[in-house]
């Protein structure tokens, strides 16, 4: 089996789920498209441009599909993932060329499936579980280097915002037992991984009913000026007590979390509070804000004003000093006009985040907007737009990194640089790139001999420059996290 992956980290991790169930079936696999009986593409649906990719790709593996025929050799392909289960229909007949089409609910079926389609049927099943979170499987890592890896802890999303293809394509939100994800984080550390990152659609509003005796607990209160479409539900152990959890497994090991949804950091802040406490939770935080604008945020759904989300923002940044912050971005939205637009150049300018994703709507059937919004702005426009709030963002980001410039900070190693063998690469606390010369240097325990860093390494760097996407320096020593801890 040949396995590619598009999309969000959610589907990284849903590669190595069906990878997983794939070789307890006794498949092997292989990372030569040439040598493959069975190709799987895990799909992602979250904009237009994602879904064109793989129908380029279908048309590629056509033409291999027919080479192998010609040579009396078969070749199954399915599709995988939130493609399928928006597509199911116009992928089995739009492209006769594929065999299987599994949603992401699906993955424990992809032996039966594979097996109906080699009896030279097309074989389906999107059906979305309240469930399913493959509590049972172990992923199996397919990272490079394991030095960082991601644990699914939930799957779905109950939130709909109007945008948003995910509640349809991955279904209701439901949560992973806080056992299954200890179990997982433990074995990672002792395969010496050392940064796990949270992962779910809404990793906040995490809930695990499996244990009685949490089931009656009350039901969380929201951040100030936050409200949900849905009623807030009771019981069940919260993100705090997992993440509390979490960072006692492996004082070296980093933790983050992604993506969380800015309702639910509430005024008790148990979760800011132990970002702020533990010197192994990373002292970053993504807040996706979407648009700078009250009216478009009304229209999208969101569930908070522009006011509230400015004050949630200064919060977490009373609360935790020093955090670096990320966020989402769309421009373009229906509706959203150029004093709108300026809103959110204002945002970007004021909260001035360390990282940011920005892209230009791009309307998905099933949303609320597509039944009820009209998609009035211009493909131009939406464009201009982009390249703005990029520009200005970069602008900002790189004042926020200047910042840095003189400081003292611990890396953990992930590699070479990209651009140059000589140098080396990793990310600090804040998740910033931290770009370093491969140099002999000498080790915070005292040993006597000079040490070459190697990836899975914490460094002290010294930053000596920056720009909006990285940081250079200089390397100080190699150091443990709770060395470094102990030495702020």
């Amino acid at each position: 089996v040949y396995l590619e992956t598009y999309g969000c980290q959610m589907n990284v991790n849903d590669t190595e789920i069906a990878w997983a169930i794939l070789q307890k079936n006794g498949y092997r696999r292989t990372k030569e498209l040439d040598e493959a009986d069975v190709v799987l593409l895990v799909t992602c649906s979250i904009r237009e441009k994602a879904e064109q990719a793989i129908w380029n790709r279908l048309q590629h593996l056509k033409a291999l599909k027919a080479r192998r025929q010609q040579a009396r050799l078969s070749l199954r392909i399915g599709i995988l993932g939130c493609m399928a289960e928006r597509l199911k229909e116009e992928i089995l007949h739009r492209e006769k060329l594929v065999d299987i089409v599994a949603g992401p609910d699906a993955y424990r079926d992809l032996p039966r499936l594979l097996a109906v389609a080699e009896s030279g049927q097309q074989a389906a099943n999107v059906l979305l579980s309240l469930d399913e979170t493959y509590a049972d499987i172990l992923p199996v890592q397919t990272s490079t280097g394991g030095t960082t890896a991601f644990v699914s802890i939930m799957r779905g999303c109950d939130n709909m915002c109007s945008y948003c293809i995910v509640p349809f394509t991955r279904g209701r939100e439901r949560s992973r037992p806080i056992a299954s994800i200890l179990q997982e984080v433990r074995m990672l550390s002792d395969q010496g991984v050392k940064e796990v990152t949270l992962l779910g659609q809404n990793v906040n509003s995490f809930r695990d009913m499996s244990e009685v005796q949490f089931q009656s607990a009350a039901a969380p209160v929201l951040s100030r000026g936050f409200s949900t479409v849905y009623k807030a539900k009771p019981g069940g152990l919260r993100f705090a007590h997992l993440l509390d959890q979490v960072s006692r497994i492996d004082p070296e090991m980093r933790i983050r979390f992604t993506s969380p949804h800015p309702k639910d950091f509430p005024d008790e802040a148990s979760v800011l509070q132990l970002i702020q406490e533990r010197h192994n939770i990373c002292k970053q935080l993504h807040l996706p804000a979407q648009s700078g604008s009250t009216r478009v945020l009304e229209a999208m759904r969101r569930g908070y004003t522009r006011e509230a989300y400015l004050e949630l923002v200064r919060h977490v940044r009373e609360s935790i000093p020093g955090v670096s912050l990320s966020s989402d971005f769309i421009t373009g939205f229906c509706g959203e006009t150029e004093e709108d637009h300026q809103q959110t150049v204002s945002l970007l300018r004021e909260v001035r985040y360390n990282v940011g994703f920005l892209f230009a709507y791009s309307m998905r059937q099933k949303t609320r907007a597509y039944h009820r919004l009209q998609d009035d702005v211009p493909a131009d426009v939406k464009q201009r737009r982009l390249e703005e709030l990029i520009a200005v963002f970069r602008e900002e980001a790189a004042r926020a990194n200047e910042v840095m410039v003189g400081q003292n900070h611990l890396v953990l190693v992930e590699g070479p640089s990209k651009r140059s063998p000589s140098e080396l690469c990793g990310r600090n606390d804040g998740n910033i790139k931290v770009i370093f010369p491969d140099a002999e240097t000498e080790d915070a325990a005292g040993c006597e001999a000079p040490v070459r860093a190697q990836p899975g390494d914490y460094v002290l760097v010294k930053v000596t420059s920056a720009s909006s996407q990285t940081l250079r320096g200089v390397l100080l020593c190699r150091t443990t996290l709770s060395r470094s801890a102990a030495s702020h």
